[in-house]
């Protein structure tokens, strides 16, 4: 079975929600007046039903191409020194040595996204 990697979608009026983690509930009220959700992290995908105008699903699996996943699956980060605002880096634009800091230091994180972060070095080193 295919774990997944990204859990989000867009909404008609070009909106992104995304959930990052188990019960990280989004919503939104879209232009055209539907609200729109998505929750459960990577642990499992809750999704809200919109028959008028459906959101487009934007979800990745580690079934999806290693070129496409790199891009939009994303660590949170407070730095170097651990002082900065949290901000979000796709796997693609993190330094190597902070990927291997990750895996070295990160042991509670998702199994997918640490296959993904060995994938990524394994893909730097061809």
């Amino acid at each position: 079975m295919n774990r997944l990697l990204h859990n989000a979608v867009r909404t008609p009026d070009g909106t992104v929600l995304e959930s990052r983690h188990r019960h990280d509930y989004r919503e939104y009220e879209d232009d055209n007046g539907e609200v729109y959700i998505v929750d459960g992290g990577l642990d499992y995908q809750r999704r809200s039903v919109n028959h008028n105008t459906p959101a487009t699903d934007l979800s990745l699996t580690d079934a999806d191409p290693h070129l496409v996943v790199r891009e939009k699956v994303t660590w949170g980060t407070y730095g170097k020194d651990g002082d900065q605002p949290l901000s979000y880096k796709s796997i693609a634009d993190m330094e190597t040595e902070h990927l291997k800091a990750v895996l070295d230091t990160q042991k509670n994180m998702y199994p997918q996204v640490r296959d993904l972060m060995k994938a990524e070095l394994e893909y730097r080193d061809e």
